[in-house]
């Protein structure tokens, strides 16, 4: 391998044990440079000063915010994002202006935006326009600070249209026809393999590709080594096909946050 993979703690799925706002210390103390969040906030445009301490916590752990979601809903939970639907179109408006302020003050590139679940009552071509106008503002309101917009294929959800790397992959390609080039695939590799796909086999034709990478092991959605998916095999072929960024560590830890990282020979 030509270098050495950097890693970035999801800091919505490990060190919850703690406030929000104290993990990224934690994930520095634990030997990291970098962290990513889900949505911190429970709305889309959270008070200033809300905002402020966020950015604060990781100014002051000395991490670098790698990656964002953009307001997703009730997560873990009912929602699973809101792109696709209609009567929240204005709320993930609103939010796009707070995730490119938060973009400018702590550099951060990389920006998940959730599907959302099928509606009842909603025609799935009406959603999916919506997704399609709504990534596309996504994609120009990052645009200015250098983000990409990452779409992910999700498991566990039955009404979640995005399932396998071609479902995923086929809106990326839709969105930027529509006009906006910094959409890529984020290739999360737990709910690949959950979904069914051959995650070797999406790494082999489309690792150049991927805007970023998230991993959990299968079963369980643990730490590298708690299942079965040959995840150091599949970041080495990742980067062999070339992809270059950060891997977000995006596990629920069967132990402790802090001794969740045996499996990693650093």
């Amino acid at each position: 391998m030509s270098h050495s993979l950097r890693y970035t703690v999801n800091c919505s799925l490990l060190f919850t044990e703690l406030p929000v706002n104290e993990r990224p210390a934690a994930a520095r103390k634990a030997g990291f440079d970098a962290v990513e969040f889900w949505w911190p906030f429970e709305s889309a445009v959270p008070a200033e000063g809300d905002v402020d301490a966020f950015v604060r916590a990781i100014d002051q752990a000395g991490v670098e915010l790698t990656g964002l979601n953009f307001f997703a809903g009730a997560m873990p939970g009912p929602d699973r994002g809101v792109l696709s639907q209609p009567a929240r179109a204005q709320e993930f408006r609103d939010n796009i202006d707070v995730v490119a302020a938060i973009a400018e003050r702590t550099g951060t590139t990389a920006f998940n935006a959730l599907y959302g679940l099928r509606e009842e009552g909603v025609d799935p071509k009406t959603q999916d326009r919506t997704a399609l106008d709504n990534v596309v503002a996504a994609a120009k309101g990052v645009a200015s600070v250098g983000g990409t917009v990452l779409i992910e294929p999700v498991s566990g959800a039955e009404n979640y249209p995005l399932k396998t790397a071609a479902d995923t992959l086929a809106f990326v390609a839709e969105a930027k026809a529509a006009g906006a080039p910094n959409v890529a695939f984020l290739a999360d590799f737990f709910h690949l393999a959950v979904n069914g796909d051959d995650v070797a086999a999406v790494v082999r034709d489309h690792a150049a590709e991927f805007g970023h990478i998230q991993i959990a092991d299968v079963p369980g959605r643990g730490e590298p080594g708690s299942g079965e998916l040959p995840i150091q095999e599949l970041l080495a072929a990742s980067q062999a096909g070339g992809y270059n960024g950060p891997v977000g560590l995006e596990y629920k830890p069967t132990v402790a946050s802090a001794d969740s990282f045996g499996w990693l020979d650093r």
